[in-house]
C-alpha cells in the first residue's frame, strides 16, 4: 500500500516530465496516450485505495526521507493518506483522466499540443502534492505549484494580450492570499514546534490553551483559501480564467485548484472548531460570494462566464457550509459539484467547438437537435446544479442548506435565495442555448455538429455520475426511514472533526417540499422568458436600468480595485522608478559606467597602433626606470 502511494503522483510527474523534455521531438500520437494514460493509471490505484479504506479506514503515513533536519525543526517528506485523502485523490486523478481524454479531442488542432499536455500532467501532480502532504510545508509546495501551472494554462495563448492579462491577474491574486497562508504556517510552528498534521491536530492541549492564536492561525489560514477558492475579495480572478483553453476551465473548476482552500479548511477542521470567531467569518464571506456571484451570472451572456460566476456561487455555498461546522456536507458538495461542473464545462467547450469558437449565448439557440449528446448532458448537468431530484446537487445542497437552517436562519435564508438564483441562471443558459431559433450566422449554422467521441464520451460519463453520484450522501432522517445511509458523512468523519446535526424528519421532508416547489417556479419563469415569449438579452450597446447596469458590469468591482489598488501602486511605483531607480540606483551606475568609459577612452590613447609610438614609449619608460634606480643609488651612497 505504502509503495502504491508513492507512485500515485509519481505518474503525472513522470509523463511531464517525458513530454516537457522531448518536446515537439515527441510524436503527438504518443503524447495523446501518454498524458492521459499516467493520469488513468493514478485514478485506477487512488480508486484501489479507496476500497482499502472503505473496508478498513486507517491513517498511513508514508516518510520517503528526512527533508529538513535542522535543530528543532523537523520536517520530513511524507504522505498522509485518509479517508478525507482519498476522496480528492479520487475526485483528482478520475474527473481529471477525463478532462485529459477530452482534450485530445478539443485540441488536435494545436500547434502546441505536447506543450498542453505537459501543463495538465504537472497540474495534477502538484495538486496530488497538496493533498497527500502530510505536513503543511508539502502542502504549500502544491498550492503554489497548481498556481503556477494555472498560470501557464489560463495564459497557453500568450501572444493574445488579454489572455496574458488574465494569467498575470490570477497569478498575483493568489499570491495574496498565499501570504497568508504562508504567516499561518509560520505562527502554526511558533504555536506548535510543528508543522506536520498529526503533531499539530494531537495537541490539545495546546489548542485549548492558545484560544487567540488558534483564531489567529485560522484567519490566515483562510486568506489563503480566499485567494484559491476565489471568495470575497479574491475572487475576481476565477471569471477572468476563462482566456484559457476550455478544458483548463474544467480542470481549474471542477477538480483542482479551486477546491483546494476547502481541502485546506477540512484538513485542518480540529483547529477551526476551536475558533469560532474564524468559522463565523467563514460563514459569512461564503454565503455573501454567493449571493454576489449569483446576481451577476444571471446577466452574463458568455456561455463560460455564466458557468465561471457559477462556480464562484457554488464555492460560496460551500464555505457557508464549513462555516457552520458541516464539514462532512461541504465535501460532499465539492464531490458532486465536480460531476456536474466538469459536465457543464466541457458541454460548453463542445457547444463552442460546434460553433466555430462562438460564446455568446445571444448567437447560438436551436442547437438541441444540431447537438444531441451535448445538448442532453448538458440537460443533466443543468438540473444537477440546480438540485432538482434524484440527480447529484439534490443530495449535496440539501444536506448543506438543512445543516446550515439548525442553528443559522438569516444564512439558511440568504443560502436558499443564491440556491434559487442558481436554478433560473442556469435554466436561462440552457434554454438561449438549445431551444428557440438558431440566431447565429449562416456560416456557423452551416458548420455547427456535434463533437467527436473523444469529447463526448467523457461527457456521457458524467452525465451518469451527476445521476446517480449524489446517492452516497442520501439525506439523513429520510434515509433512516428508507434503510438508507448517509455514506460520505460516515467514511469522512473518521477524518474530519464536526458538530453535530439533528433536524427531524418532518422539517427535513417541509424543507425539501419549499424548496422544491421554489425551484419549479423558478424554471418555469425561466421558461416563460425565454421559451415562451423568446426574450433574448439586450445587446451591450441599447440602455438599461441603472440596477441592471450595475450588475451587469459586475457591480464594477474590477473597476474599483483598480481605482483603488492597482493605479495608486503603479502612481507609487513610478515614483520609485523616477525618483530611487532612475536618478538613484541608474544614477550611480550610469555614473560609473560613464566614468570607466573616459577613464577608458584616455587609456585607449596608449593603445594606437603605431609602432614608433610604443618604440618611443618603451625608450621613455626604461629611462624614467634607470633615472629612478639611478637616484636611489645616490641616496645609498649618500647614506
Amino acid at each position: 500500500m505504502e509503495k502504491i502511494i508513492a507512485i500515485i503522483p509519481l505518474l503525472p510527474l513522470l509523463s511531464f516530465l517525458i513530454i516537457a523534455l522531448a518536446g515537439k521531438k515527441l510524436p503527438k500520437s504518443i503524447t495523446t496516450y501518454l498524458a492521459p494514460g499516467s493520469v488513468a493509471i493514478a485514478f485506477l490505484l487512488s480508486f484501489y485505495l479507496l476500497i482499502q479504506q472503505l473496508s478498513n479506514p486507517i491513517t498511513t503515513t508514508v516518510n520517503l526521507f528526512d527533508w529538513i533536519n535542522i535543530e528543532n525543526l523537523y520536517i520530513p517528506f511524507g504522505f498522509l493518506v485518509d479517508n478525507l485523502t482519498v476522496t480528492f485523490l479520487v475526485i483528482i486523478t478520475g474527473i481529471g483522466c477525463l478532462i485529459h481524454i477530452y482534450s485530445t479531442g478539443y485540441m488536435h488542432e494545436e500547434k502546441d499540443y505536447n506543450r498542453f499536455f505537459a501543463y495538465l500532467n504537472l497540474f495534477i501532480f502538484f495538486m496530488l502534492l497538496l493533498v497527500m502532504g502530510n505536513n503543511f510545508l508539502i502542502m504549500f509546495i502544491g498550492w503554489e505549484g497548481v498556481g503556477l501551472c494555472s498560470y501557464l494554462l489560463i495564459g497557453f495563448w500568450y501572444q493574445n494580450k488579454a489572455y496574458s492579462s488574465a494569467a498575470n491577474k490570477a497569478f498575483i491574486m493568489n499570491r495574496i492570499g498565499d501570504l497568508g497562508f504562508l504567516l499561518g504556517i509560520i505562527l502554526c510552528f511558533g504555536v506548535f514546534g510543528s508543522i506536520i498534521f498529526t503533531d499539530i491536530f494531537s495537541s490539545n492541549d495546546i489548542i485549548i490553551t492558545n484560544g487567540r492564536l488558534i483564531t489567529a492561525i485560522t484567519l490566515l489560514l483562510f486568506v489563503g483559501a480566499m485567494g484559491k477558492s476565489a471568495q470575497i475579495p479574491l475572487y475576481t480572478w476565477l471569471p477572468d480564467a476563462m482566456a484559457g483553453p476550455t478544458p483548463v476551465s474544467a480542470l481549474i473548476h471542477a477538480a483542482t485548484m479551486v477546491t483546494a482552500g476547502i481541502y485546506l479548511v477540512a484538513r485542518c477542521s480540529v483547529l477551526f472548531n476551536a475558533a469560532p470567531i474564524t468559522s463565523n467569518f467563514i460563514a459569512i464571506i461564503g454565503v455573501s460570494t454567493s449571493l454576489l456571484a449569483a446576481t451577476i451570472a444571471i446577466f452574463q451572456n458568455d456561455i463560460k462566464k455564466v458557468l465561471a460566476y457559477s462556480t464562484v456561487s457554488q464555492l460560496g455555498l460551500i464555505f457557508l457550509s464549513l462555516g457552520v461546522g458541516a464539514y462532512t456536507a461541504g465535501v460532499f458538495h465539492v464531490v458532486t459539484h465536480a460531476f456536474f461542473k466538469a459536465l457543464l464545462f466541457l458541454g460548453a467547450g463542445s457547444v463552442i467547438h460546434g460553433m466555430s469558437g462562438e460564446q455568446d449565448i445571444r448567437s447560438m439557440g436551436g442547437l438541441k437537435s444540431k447537438m444531441p449528446i451535448t445538448h442532453k448532458t448538458f440537460l443533466i448537468g443543468t438540473i444537477a446544479i440546480s438540485g432538482i431530484p434524484p440527480l447529484a446537487g439534490f443530495f449535496s445542497k440539501d444536506q448543506i442548506l438543512a445543516s446550515v437552517f439548525e442553528g443559522h436562519k438569516v444564512l439558511f435564508v440568504l443560502g436558499l435565495l443564491a440556491s434559487l438564483m442558481t436554478v433560473f441562471y442556469m435554466f436561462r443558459l440552457y434554454f438561449l442555448t438549445f431551444h428557440g431559433k438558431f440566431r447565429g450566422t449562416n456560416a456557423q449554422e452551416i458548420h455547427v455538429h456535434e463533437s467527436p467521441k473523444s469529447m463526448t464520451i467523457p461527457l456521457l460519463v458524467l452525465a451518469v455520475l451527476s445521476v446517480v453520484g449524489g446517492f452516497i450522501g442520501f439525506p439523513h432522517e429520510l434515509g433512516k426511514l428508507l434503510n438508507f445511509s448517509n455514506g460520505i458523512d460516515h467514511f469522512l468523519l473518521h477524518n474530519i472533526s464536526q458538530q453535530e446535526f439533528h433536524i427531524g424528519l418532518n422539517t427535513e421532508l417541509a424543507l425539501m417540499a419549499i424548496t422544491l416547489v421554489l425551484i419549479a417556479i423558478m424554471v418555469y419563469i425561466a421558461w416563460q422568458l425565454f421559451v415562451k415569449k423568446e426574450s433574448i438579452p439586450s445587446k451591450e450597446e441599447t440602455e438599461m436600468s441603472l440596477g441592471k447596469q450595475v450588475i451587469y458590469h459586475k457591480y464594477y468591482i474590477d473597476e474599483l480595485y483598480d481605482i483603488v489598488i492597482v493605479k495608486p501602486i503603479d502612481s507609487l511605483a513610478q515614483l520609485l522608478y523616477q525618483f530611487f531607480e532612475k536618478l538613484g540606483l541608474d544614477g550611480f551606475i550610469n555614473t560609473m559606467a560613464k566614468s570607466v568609459k573616459r577613464l577608458s577612452e584616455i587609456f585607449k590613447l596608449t593603445q594606437n597602433g603605431n609602432l614608433s609610438y610604443y618604440l618611443i614609449t618603451i625608450v621613455i619608460a626604461i629611462v624614467l626606470i634607470i633615472s629612478v634606480k639611478y637616484f636611489q643609488l645616490l641616496e645609498l651612497i649618500a647614506k
